[in-house]
Order: C-alpha cells, then sequence, then structure tokens
C-alpha cells in the first residue's frame, strides 16, 4: 500500500466521520482532496500524472452521478467518489464505483430490517422500477433523498468499504 492509498483512507474516514455526525460531508474535504490529488499527480508524474489524476476524478464522479441526478446520493457522496477517483487513477476509480455500490446496497439492506423498513424498501424500489418502465427514467419524488420517509444512510461508510476492498485487492 502506497502514500497515495493512505492519503485516500485518510479522507474517506474524515468524510465517513463528518457524515455519521451531520450527514454531510464538507466541500472543503472533497475539493481539497482532489486539488492535492492533481497537484500530486502533477509534481510527482508530470503531465501523465495530472492526467491520470483527471480521468480517476472524471471517472469517480461518473460513477455515482446518475444515482445524484435521480435523487438517491447527496452531492457530497459524488464529490467524495471524484476525489478518491482522483488519488486512485481511473482504473481503481470504476472498481471503487463497483464496490461501493455492493456495500451501499448491504449495508441499505441492514439499515432497512433494522429500523423495520424492509418491506417498504422494496415496495418503493418496485414503485420506482415501474415509474420507469412507465415515465422513463428520470426522478421520482416520493422517493428521492430530499421527500423520502425512509432511514438515511451515511453513504460515506459504504464508500469506505468499497476503498477498503478496492486497495486490499489491488
Amino acid at each position: 500500500m502506497g502514500i497515495t492509498h493512505l492519503i485516500a483512507l485518510g479522507v474517506a474516514l474524515v468524510a465517513c466521520i463528518t457524515d455519521m455526525r451531520s450527514r454531510r460531508i464538507p466541500n472543503v474535504l472533497t475539493f481539497g482532496a482532489a486539488a492535492a490529488a492533481l497537484i500530486a499527480g502533477a509534481v510527482v508524474h508530470g503531465l501523465d500524472g495530472l492526467g491520470t489524476a483527471g480521468a480517476g476524478w472524471l471517472v469517480g464522479a461518473a460513477v455515482f452521478f446518475l444515482p445524484f441526478a435521480l435523487g438517491g446520493l447527496g452531492a457530497g457522496d459524488v464529490k467524495l467518489m471524484a476525489a478518491l477517483g482522483a488519488w486512485l487513477g481511473p482504473a481503481d476509480a470504476l472498481w471503487l464505483g463497483v464496490y461501493t455500490a455492493v456495500a451501499g446496497g448491504i449495508a441499505a439492506l441492514v439499515v432497512a430490517a433494522a429500523r423495520g423498513y424492509l418491506q417498504k424498501a422494496f415496495a418503493n424500489i418496485w414503485l420506482l422500477l415501474t415509474h420507469w418502465r412507465v415515465n422513463g427514467v428520470r426522478p421520482l419524488e416520493e422517493v428521492s433523498l430530499e421527500t423520502s420517509s425512509g432511514p438515511r444512510l451515511a453513504y460515506a461508510v459504504p464508500i469506505l468499504c468499497g476503498l477498503v476492498v478496492t486497495i486490499w485487492l489491488r
């Protein structure tokens, strides 16, 4: 494990703490981490390093942009993924997205079950899929983060889990 992995883990850990406490991930953390990754890439590897960090940022942001646009994730989660992608590079940012999605799904099921919301969660998923089939893939206000009455998940935790698996399997 290199220094870039340690930095990414530190960023994700701080994001977890702030997300669990306030349900927010500060811009100073996400933009600061992304800027530091771009600068470090340029200093250590020149234009190739800057390009790799920039591509990682783009992939990290793109991976969860659609769930954000559909009202299922907060902007801080997308910005955190982008910042971590800048540290990891584009290929690992893609794997980070895959492992985070799996961890997020498991965490959502556990939280929903623990809060007695599992049946309603499955009903909402069915409602969302039906809405998409009839109306096309677009947000459904009743099940968005803004209006849902369901339990909230600090998504920085699954992102940290996805990061650990990404680094471990590297």
